[in-house]
């Protein structure tokens, strides 16, 4: 047997250790992937960047802890690149499942990276209501008939009615948001809030998906979504261009980049024993028929 006909015997277990290998030292390297941020992904940021100082953008968590490492770094890109640009950011989620994601980012993004911003005056927790995409509906003629208090940060910010938020005087209905950039994995998710809040109200909507919910959003770019995250792909992407723009992020915002690495390492190993194994399955069809077209020997 030669040496491509031998690999069709491999051992399985082989194939998982470089597997391993393939996940685990980049992970331990640490090293950000090298990633170019795809069209799709940099409209989203162009037009996050393009709002003016005090623009108004409602991000909505709407996913669990199932899809936490693809949505939590593109919720956190976002969050960051909003707050550097003095973006007021109202943060809710129409899944029941949101709630500690809010405080999460809250209490690892916003409170450790912008120390200097107040709850209040430069971001919201308007927390959790049931109503799926009726409730998005509701929300493009009566905002605060929905959110009549907020949650609150802390110990230090109680909940408080919204009729007294500084915040909250400006906001009506959906509509008087500069944009909504919807974070989801699922229904109801970033196709409810076009449906729901893009399309009657004509506000910009933009959103990050997981890597399989990705296909089904693409046909409303860019008529109707603005920009897309995909995956971990998508995060990486806009983590990338945030790192890029604002290197004083250079150190927090790079988790979804440092996990592209490995996997970008592992698909290559699969890849290559993808290859491999075509090779060692012609190389052995070829000996098949060299040895049927030999001539019987007869004693």
């Amino acid at each position: 047997m030669t040496f491509f006909e031998r690999l069709g015997s491999l051992d399985r277990r082989w194939i998982f250790l470089f597997i391993a290998i393939a996940v685990t030292v980049p992970l331990l390297l640490r090293r950000p992937a090298p990633v170019v941020p795809s069209p799709i992904v940099q409209d989203l940021y162009d037009a996050m960047d393009a709002l003016p100082p005090g623009a108004r953008v409602c991000l909505s968590l709407d996913y669990g802890p199932s899809t936490v490492p693809e949505n939590d770094p593109m919720a956190h890109a976002i969050t960051r690149h909003a707050l550097k640009k003095d973006l007021k950011l109202y943060a809710m989620t129409i899944w029941a499942t949101g709630p500690p994601l809010i405080a999460n980012l809250m209490q690892n993004v916003i409170a450790t990276d912008f120390p200097d911003k107040k709850y209040g005056e430069d971001f919201l927790n308007l927390g959790y209501k049931v109503g799926n995409q009726g409730l998005i509906q509701s929300l493009t003629s009566d905002f605060k008939g929905q959110y009549t208090a907020d949650i609150g940060f802390g110990d230090e910010y109680p909940s408080t009615p919204t009729t007294r938020l500084e915040m909250m005087k400006p906001i009506t209905t959906i509509a008087d948001f500069d944009m909504v950039i919807a974070i989801g994995s699922g229904f109801p998710g970033v196709k409810e809030w076009v449906q729901f809040a893009g399309d009657p109200t004509g506000t910009p909507i933009g959103g990050g998906v997981t890597a399989v919910e990705a296909p089904l959003l693409y046909p409303y770019y860019p008529q109707q979504l603005q920009g897309l995250m995909g995956g971990l792909q998508g995060a990486a992407e806009y983590e990338r261009l945030v790192t890029d723009n604002y290197p004083e992020f250079a150190e927090q915002a790079k988790t979804a980049l440092i996990r592209m690495f490995p996997q970008t390492w592992t698909h290559l190993v699969i890849i290559g024993f993808v290859i491999l194994g075509n090779i060692s399955y012609f190389s052995h069809k070829r000996c098949e028929r060299k040895l049927a077209g030999m001539p019987t020997v007869t004693t």
